[in-house]
C-alpha cells in the first residue's frame, strides 16, 4: 500500500511538470512557480502576466499534456552547479526561479538538480516517472483555477493556481469524479439553504446563524449529547465567555495559543481578556474551587457552552470550520488507576454513538510519549498500556503514531466513513498531565498525601457545529425522523380540510411530534412535490375519505407509493421509531 502512495505522489508529481510545459507550449510569455503533487492530484502555481485564463482552456492544456504522454518521453535529471542554474535564471528572466535558488544557495547547496522532459526544463528535486508512459491516458484531469499568492504571503504577487486530479487509472478517476458530483449535491451549505436550517452574514464571518428548524437539530443533537456522550455521572456546568488574561497566563494560552483567540482590553478595570476558545482553564478554577478526597475521583465536568476561536479566513467553511462553536466537551478529573476503565467507557459510547449514526469507523489513531514530555515515564507508560488495553478490549483496530503524542499527554484520535466513503476526525480523547499542574490541583489520597489529578479531556461528537454539518451531508439532508425538524406535514387537499388538518396537528403535537399544515391553495401534487424537496419523513394527504374514517394516507420519505394506516398504529410506530433513534 505504501509503495502504492509513493507510486501515485511520483506521478502526480510528474504530471505538475507536464501542465507546466503544456503552459509554456500555449503562453510562452507565462513565468512559473512552483508545482507539488498534493492529495489527489496536482496543481502549479504560473505568472501569467496580463493573460487571463479561465477552464475553458483546460481542453487545450490537457490536449497538449496527452500529447506529451504519447511520446514516451523520459524524466532526465541532470544536476548544475548553483552559480550555473542561477545565471540561466536570471537570463529567463523567472524572478520565482531565481528567488528559490538563492533560497538554496543561502542554505549553503552548492548543486541543483534540473528535471527534463522532451524541451522542458524545470527546477525541482524529483522523484519523476521513468518516462511519460508510464501515466495511463485519460488517468488525470484539470479540475479548477484559483489565485494564490506567491509562497502564501500576501504581500507577495497573486499568481494562478491551476489544480489537476490525477489518480493511478481512468477508473479510478471516475469513481473520484462521481464522488465529488455526489459530494457536490449533499453539500450542508447549499442543503442548509434549501431546507432553512442555518444562514452566514458577512457581519459574522464564521459564525452560523441557526433558523428554527436547524436550531430544533441543534438541541436535538444536544439532548442526545446528553444522554449518549455524558450520560450518568456528568455534571454540567456553564463558566463565562470572557476571563481575564492571568487566566490563559497560567493555562498557557497567552503564550502559545493567543493569535487563535479573540483579546480585548477592559479600559476601566485596565486588564487584558480573552474570549475562551476552549473550556478547559474554567474547568481546573471550578475542581481547584474545592478540597476533594480519592472518593470523590473520577470528576466528570461537562459544558456545550459556544466557544470563539479565531480561524483564519480563508480557512472558513459553512459548519465543518467557523469562530463559533459549540463541543459535547467534558473534562475528567481521575487518579492514575482510573484511567483504564474511563477510556474504556468512553471507547463504549463512541461505538454506540458513531452506530446510532450509520458513520463506519475508519481508523483509530494512538499518539504515545514524544521526546520532550512532562510528567514522569512511569505515568506515561501506564496510561500509553491502559489506553492501548481499552482500544484492544473494545475490539477496535488503532495504529500507533509513535512519539506523536502532545508534551502533556497521548491522545487517541477516532476518524469515521461516511456514507459516500469521504473521512472525517470526529472523537478526541486526550490525557493531560500539564494543567493539573499547572493550575496546581490536588486530591487528598487514600495514604493521606496529596496528589495530582490526571485530566482527560474528551469530546466524542466534536464541534457541535462540525457534526451537525457532518450528518447533513452523510444524510444528504433527509435527516432521520428523531432529528428531523419537521417529522410529519399534513397536506390539504381543499379549503374544507384544512380544519381538521389542524385538528391532527395538534393532536400530533401533543404527543411531542414535530408537525406543519400546508393549507396553501395549490394542487395535492404541487404540495407533494415541496414537500419532498423539504425531505420530510412522512406526508399525510387529507381529504374527505380521512376526514371520515380512522384511517391515515401515509407517504414516507423516499418512497412513491401511498400506504393506509390506521391511526392510532401510526402514532405508536413513529413514537417507537423515535424512541430508538431511527
Amino acid at each position: 500500500m505504501e509503495k502504492e502512495l509513493v507510486a501515485i505522489e511520483v506521478k502526480r508529481h510528474s504530471l505538475a511538470h507536464l501542465l507546466a510545459a503544456a503552459v509554456l507550449d500555449l503562453w510562452p510569455e507565462a513565468k512559473l512557480a512552483i508545482g507539488p503533487a498534493i492529495e489527489n492530484g496536482f496543481y502549479y502555481d504560473i505568472d501569467f502576466g496580463d493573460v487571463k485564463i479561465n477552464e475553458a482552456d483546460f481542453r487545450e492544456i490537457e490536449k497538449r499534456m496527452s500529447h506529451l504522454l504519447k511520446q514516451n518521453l523520459p524524466f532526465v535529471r541532470i544536476e548544475k552547479k548553483i552559480d550555473e542554474a542561477l545565471a540561466e535564471a536570471q537570463a529567463s528572466g523567472n524572478p520565482y526561479k531565481i528567488e528559490l535558488i538563492e533560497g538554496l544557495k543561502e542554505r549553503g547547496e552548492s548543486v541543483v538538480s534540473i528535471y527534463s522532459v522532451g524541451k522542458f526544463d524545470d527546477l525541482c528535486r524529483g522523484p519523476h516517472v521513468e518516462s511519460t508512459n508510464k501515466i495511463l491516458p485519460g488517468s488525470f484531469k484539470l479540475n479548477k483555477l484559483a489565485g494564490a499568492y506567491w509562497r502564501g504571503d500576501e504581500k507577495n504577487k497573486m499568481l494562478t493556481r491551476i489544480y489537476g486530479l490525477a489518480f493511478a487509472t481512468k477508473a479510478e478517476l471516475d469513481d473520484y469524479l462521481h464522488l465529488i458530483e455526489e459530494a457536490e449535491k449533499r453539500d450542508h451549505r447549499k442543503l442548509g439553504k434549501e431546507l432553512d436550517l442555518f444562514m452566514m452574514h458577512e457581519y459574522a464571518p464564521g459564525m452560523p446563524f441557526f433558523l428554527p428548524k436547524g436550531m430544533i437539530v441543534l438541541l436535538e443533537l444536544i439532548k442526545f449529547v446528553r444522554e449518549y456522550s455524558y450520560g450518568e455521572g456528568y455534571q454540567e456546568i456553564r463558566t463565562p465567555h470572557l476571563l481575564n488574561a492571568d487566566l490563559w497566563k497560567t493555562s498557557g494560552h497567552w503564550e502559545h495559543y493567543q493569535e487563535d483567540m479573540f483579546c480585548l482590553h477592559h479600559a476601566e478595570d485596565d486588564i487584558d481578556m480573552g474570549i475562551k476558545p476552549m473550556n478547559c482553564p474554567a474547568h481546573m478554577l471550578v475542581f481547584k474551587r474545592d478540597i476533594h478526597s480519592y472518593k470523590e475521583l473520577p470528576l466528570r465536568l461537562a459544558e456545550t457552552t459556544t466557544l470563539y476561536r479565531n480561524e483564519k479566513s480563508g480557512t472558513l467553511q459553512g459548519l465543518t470550520r467557523v469562530r463559533s462553536l459549540s463541543q459535547d466537551d467534558t473534562h475528567i478529573f481521575a487518579r492514575p488507576d482510573q484511567i483504564l476503565s474511563e477510556i474504556s467507557d468512553l471507547l463504549q459510547k463512541v461505538k454506540n454513538i458513531y452506530n446510532i449514526f450509520n458513520l463506519q469507523i475508519d481508523e483509530i489513531h494512538l499518539s504515545t510519549r514524544p521526546e520532550s514530555f512532562l510528567g514522569e515515564k512511569a505515568t506515561w507508560d501506564l496510561a500509553e498500556s491502559n489506553l492501548k488495553e481499552a482500544l484492544e478490549k473494545a475490539g477496535l483496530n488503532y495504529q500507533i503514531n509513535e512519539g506523536d503524542g502532545a508534551f502533556y499527554g497521548p491522545k487517541i484520535d477516532v476518524k469515521v466513513k461516511d456514507a459516500i466513503g469521504r473521512q472525517w476526525q470526529l472523537a478526541t480523547i486526550q490525557l493531560d498531565f500539564q494543567l493539573p499542574q499547572r493550575f496546581e490541583l490536588h486530591y487528598d489520597d487514600a495514604d493521606g498525601t496529596q496528589k495530582t489529578p490526571v485530566v482527560i479531556h474528551r469530546a466524542l461528537l466534536g464541534s457541535m457545529e462540525r457534526f451537525m454539518g457532518i450528518i447533513i451531508e452523510h444524510y444528504a439532508g433527509a435527516l432521520p425522523l428523531w432529528l428531523s425538524p419537521v417529522q410529519i406535514k399534513l397536506l390539504s387537499v381543499g379549503e374544507k380540510h384544512i380544519d381538521f388538518c389542524r385538528q391532527l396537528e395538534e393532536e400530533f403535537k401533543a404527543l411531542g411530534l414535530r408537525v406543519e399544515v400546508d393549507d396553501h391553495n395549490e394542487t395535492v401534487g404541487n404540495k407533494i412535490r415541496k414537500a419532498t424537496q423539504e425531505k420530510i419523513p412522512y406526508l399525510l394527504v387529507i381529504g374527505d375519505k380521512e376526514m371520515e374514517s380512522e384511517n391515515l394516507v401515509i407517504r414516507e420519505r423516499g418512497s412513491q407509493d401511498n400506504k393506509e394506516m390506521k391511526k392510532t398504529d401510526f402514532v405508536h410506530d413513529v413514537s417507537e421509531k423515535i424512541k430508538l433513534k431511527q
